[in-house]
């Protein structure tokens, strides 16, 4: 399937460069946007340290269905100029938008199918551009229904419920330190902060901890499919219940067992150090066919499923 280089204007003008993926024949095709979680990360979801592997095998699948799917390296990532720790939450929601209307304006694509895939961040993303933008469809991947805050505290229990005993018995300790960490970031007024001397986006925590993914749920009018695993260890996988009743057309539900943040399946006892052996392996296949065969009810079939239908019709 032929991919061809495409550059999206970031909000501050820096260029974004990513990967047009296409379907094999003529268009226009329903094109679909695929987002990633949080980090440095590249078009197919990676860092220099570690290796999602979530962008090319999505998007090969939904070619292969017929869609066309835009995805794209963040700033200071792979090959977008740019430092990420001076990007906030919102200019990633704003780069997402550019890169929405970048699609759309496409030639290869249909303008009125174009669909968004947001995974962890990403679906948080996903959710601000569906409720402000003509949006076809929408995929929340690992998504929350609720402030940062109360996300990010969530999984820190989480976590800490993943460590080893004697770890476990400082909880409070750490939940102190966090707590005093949370609130010097929040008294930042700067782009990147020294914490613990360490640097921190702390724009991006500040405008993080402050979104509330409620608001945008509310504003969804196009078709939402919501999937997190039930082995989650970073959003709350009871959460998914939530999005069903804040949109107001409902969302279809996923709460797929076994299924870990990072979309790979752990059948034992799930913790942070289970990432690191799981990422060895694909992204989880029937995840893959879940999403490509609901957008494709969703915005069209694809143009061999289209031809196959015509020649059963009845005359």
């Amino acid at each position: 399937m032929p991919e061809i280089d495409m550059t999206v204007t970031a909000v501050d003008g820096t260029p974004l460069t990513g990967t047009l993926t296409l379907p094999v024949g003529p268009g226009p095709h329903p094109a679909v946007l695929l987002l990633h979680g949080s980090g440095p990360l590249d078009r197919d979801g990676n860092t220099r340290k570690v290796a999602m592997n979530l962008g090319r095998p999505l998007a090969a699948a939904l070619a292969a269905e017929g869609f066309a799917v835009l995805r794209y390296d963040r700033h200071g990532a792979r090959a977008s100029p740019g430092a990420w720790r001076a990007t906030g939450f919102t200019d990633h929601c704003e780069d997402a938008a550019a890169a929405l209307s970048a699609l759309a304006e496409h030639p290869a694509v249909r303008p009125d199918a174009v669909g968004v895939i947001g995974h962890s961040e990403g679906a948080l993303h996903a959710m601000s551009l569906a409720a402000r933008h003509d949006v076809g469809a929408v995929v929340l991947l690992a998504g929350y229904a609720r402030r940062g805050e109360e996300a990010l505290r969530w999984q820190a229990r989480s976590i800490i419920q993943g460590l080893p005993a004697p770890v476990r018995l400082l909880r409070r300790p750490l939940g102190a330190l966090g707590n005093r960490v949370l609130a010097r970031i929040k008294k930042t007024r700067t782009d990147v902060a020294r914490i613990a001397g360490f640097p921190v986006n702390a724009r991006w925590m500040r405008e993080n901890l402050a979104h509330d993914t409620r608001a945008d749920l509310v504003a969804i009018h196009a078709p939402v499919l919501a999937v997190t695993g039930d082995k989650d260890l970073q959003v709350d996988p009871a959460d998914l219940d939530e999005m069903r009743r804040l949109v107001p057309g409902g969302a279809e539900i996923h709460r797929v067992p076994d299924l870990t943040h990072i979309l790979r399946r752990d059948p034992g006892r799930h913790t942070l150090r289970s990432y690191r052996r799981l990422l060895r392996d694909p992204v989880d296949p029937d995840l893959v066919n879940l999403i490509t065969a609901w957008l494709a009810r969703q915005l069209g079939a694809a143009p061999g499923q289209m031809r196959a239908e015509e020649r059963t019709r009845p005359s």
